[in-house]
């Protein structure tokens, strides 16, 4: 997460064993270079000590103790406020919670949220009773409902009280991976109402139950590209070829269809897009696939010298043929050496109204990569040069450009 100009999070941490992961999201912020100040409720620092938060942030922590300084002869909540260009509160409690639904403001903390005008982002964090409480589930809709609170849900697994159930604030990467979307957008929310397809990964063609005809494709750009949808209030569907789990993992309420063919994608592709209002063809789909395969493990011995191979499906082409006036479909093309020539004829030639063009054959981008980078191609020809970023950035500016 990086620019040119450092972006200023402010952090407020309240009361909950939850807080030791702040300080990962805090140490990765202040390392890639962005502003990072934090305020600690009374409670927080019980769970996490200023001095550690200071340490980590490179810049003092604030407390309940520094309510009434100044900054430059202002008001300190009302500065800070201002400074803010996002607002994580994390963990967030489900006193604070209620605070903010019903706008208290009773520490600096509060204060602060109700004198800026800057999303914010929250992630609770307690115990699965707490949690599901009527009254804290009607905060947490309440909250919601303004459209400058976005939210990080907690998952479920196994919580420090030893309860297994839902409560357990999100982890520090998908932490992170809201923030840096809320810090590309500023918050705002332009694909609400809209239903976003994305396909991811690659395919897998067998020759028997252990060889098959495949790439290198991991799935990466297509999940920053449901989750930029995602944060962006798209509602999303994902048909990915085999993924890691880790991947899956970041994927929150985004549907997903997991398949293995191209011939699977095909028919899950298909299938969903009449509901679509953006297809994103991200997949790196196989060109062909063996002739036969074997119900069972060839032996060496068995394994043909040569390999006769038969066509598989053109999901682009069928998605372009099917596709209604009102539907954006937008291709992907990896590439190696010239990267523009091979992505226009494919975007006229499948009648596109985009494609994105990657290479493959430069260092830190492409396949496997957490980075890339792309020249977008539209349908009247404009290009866009997308620079080395995060995947998720470059997620971000394929809808922007879009």
């Amino acid at each position: 997460m990086t620019s040119h100009a450092p972006r200023r999070v402010l952090l407020g941490i309240c009361g909950g064993i939850a807080a030791y992961k702040v300080g990962y999201v805090i140490s990765t912020l202040a390392k890639a270079g962005v502003e990072v100040r934090c305020l600690l409720t009374q409670q927080g620092q019980a769970f996490m000590p200023a001095l550690t938060v200071a340490t980590l942030s490179r810049h003092q922590a604030y407390t309940d103790d520094c309510f009434w300084q100044s900054d430059q002869g202002r008001p300190l909540h009302i500065a800070l406020g201002e400074w803010a260009e996002l607002l994580v509160i994390a963990p967030l409690s489900a006193n604070t919670l209620g605070k903010l639904a019903y706008g208290l403001a009773d520490n600096l903390l509060t204060n602060t949220v109700l004198a800026s005008t800057c999303p914010v982002l929250l992630a609770p964090a307690m115990n699965t009773d707490m949690w599901q409480q009527r009254v804290v589930q009607r905060n947490w809709q309440l909250v919601m409902q303004d459209p400058r609170y976005h939210g990080v849900e907690p998952g479920s697994g196994v919580l420090a009280c030893d309860r297994v159930g839902t409560g357990r604030m999100a982890e520090p990467d998908d932490m992170l991976m809201a923030i840096e979307s809320r810090l590309h957008t500023g918050g705002q929310r332009d694909l609400v109402g809209q239903h976003v397809l994305i396909s991811a990964g690659s395919t897998r063609e067998y020759l028997d139950p252990v060889r098959f005809i495949g790439n290198p494709a991991t799935g990466k750009m297509g999940v920053a590209l449901a989750l930029a949808a995602l944060h962006r209030g798209a509602r999303v569907t994902l048909v990915h070829g085999p993924i890691a789990d880790t991947l899956q993992a970041h994927l929150g309420s985004v549907q997903t269809i997991g398949v293995t063919s191209a011939v699977e994608m095909h028919q899950a592709m298909i299938h969903h897009l009449p509901q679509a209002d953006w297809v994103v063809m991200a997949a790196a789909v196989a060109d062909v696939k063996p002739a036969t395969q074997a119900d069972s493990k060839l032996a060496k011995a068995e394994l043909p010298a040569l390999l006769p191979l038969v066509p598989v499906p053109d999901i682009l082409t069928d998605l372009a043929q099917r596709r209604q006036p009102h539907q954006k479909l937008i291709g992907f093309a990896a590439q190696t050496g010239d990267i523009v020539s091979p992505a226009l004829d494919k975007l006229q030639r499948k009648g596109l109204d985009a494609i994105v063009a990657n290479p493959l054959d430069v260092a830190d981008s492409g396949f496997g990569s957490d980075r890339n980078q792309a020249i977008i191609i539209t349908r009247t020809g404009d290009q866009i040069a997308i620079p080395p970023c995060s995947k998720l950035s470059m997620a971000h500016q394929i809808f922007d450009a879009l």
